[in-house]
Formats: structure tokens, C-alpha cells, sequence
């Protein structure tokens, strides 16, 4: 085992089942040495139990959440059931959009903001629009139905999507 004088630093080496008085060859200290501490192995081991326990808590809060980011397990849907062109007071056409938000899960939830996104033939978005429904909380098992009719050119739309907005983070569920 190694030992050092504590006042000049100097390294030995000796056997580890030495233990007795040591006298410093370099300064002349004098200081008792005891056997080697298992105290050392103890704490590598309850590190080790420690960042195993992390490593766990982590691997759950990850599969945790990509559950909750899989839209089949996700507790709030939106589905549009019609889309129409319609003329506004101008005769200028305008794209409404019926559906319906369903709360799949057993737990009250506030109704999120919507925001209706209208594609081009190449699948790009060409607008966004985000609108507030009229409900304020969405039962257990309950649906409620939107309506809204976006403002804006309606040429070149050629898919309609509505998404969940969650306005705590404001990221798409």
C-alpha cells in the first residue's frame, strides 16, 4: 500500500498488512500507520448503486414520455370530420373546418388551443392558423365539436390537418 509523510509529502510504499510507527527518511516525521480502510471499496460500491438508480430513473422517465408522445396513447385527439370552401361577404372563397376533440382518457383536461395547418400538393405547409376553442374543460370520454373558417388565400390548398397545442410549452401534441 502507499503511505505519505504529512509533513513533507514524501510516497512509500509498504506491504498492507503493515501497521505501526513510521519515521519519514527525508524530514524525520513521525506518524502511526493502520491497515488499509475497506471504507473506500464501501463508497465506490454506494456510488455505483447511486448512478445505477439514476441510469434507471432516466431510462422510465424517457419511456414514459415517448409514450405520452405516441398519438395512440396520448390522452386528447382531434379529427376533422368536413372541410368546405365557402364565399365570404366579399364572394372571396374561404376554407372552413368541422371536427371534433375526444378526451380518450379518465381524467379531466383543459381543451387546448387548436391550429388548423393547410398543405400544398408537395406537402409543405402553406399557412397556420391557430384559433381558441369554446370549450374550457373536456370531461372523461367527452367530445366536443370546432368550427372555424380561416382567413386567407385558399389557392393551392390541397390538405387540411388540425393540431393540439399545448400552451404550457406550446409544442404540437
Amino acid at each position: 500500500m502507499k503511505i505519505k509523510c504529512e509533513v513533507c509529502k514524501t510516497e512509500y510504499s509498504v506491504p498492507s498488512d503493515s501497521i505501526g510507527r513510521v519515521r519519514c527518511a527525508v524530514c524525520g516525521n513521525v506518524w502511526h500507520v493502520s491497515r488499509a480502510s475497506h471504507r473506500s471499496g464501501l463508497m465506490v460500491f454506494f456510488a455505483a448503486l447511486c448512478a445505477l438508480l439514476a441510469a434507471t430513473v432516466f431510462a422510465v422517465a424517457v419511456i414514459v414520455s415517448s409514450r405520452r408522445d405516441d398519438p395512440e396513447k396520448r390522452p386528447l385527439i382531434a379529427t376533422i370530420t368536413d372541410v368546405s370552401t365557402i364565399k365570404d361577404e366579399s364572394g372571396a372563397p374561404r376554407i372552413s373546418v368541422r371536427g371534433t376533440v375526444t378526451n380518450r382518457s379518465d381524467d379531466i383536461y383543459a381543451f387546448p388551443d387548436l391550429s388548423i395547418v393547410l398543405y400544398d400538393a408537395n406537402g409543405s405547409p402553406i399557412s397556420r392558423q391557430k384559433f381558441m376553442p369554446s370549450a374550457t374543460l373536456l370531461d372523461a370520454g367527452q367530445s366536443v365539436v370546432f368550427s372555424h373558417t380561416l382567413s386567407g388565400d385558399v389557392a393551392g390548398v390541397k390538405r387540411v390537418t388540425v393540431e393540439l397545442i399545448d400552451v404550457n410549452i406550446g409544442d404540437k401534441k
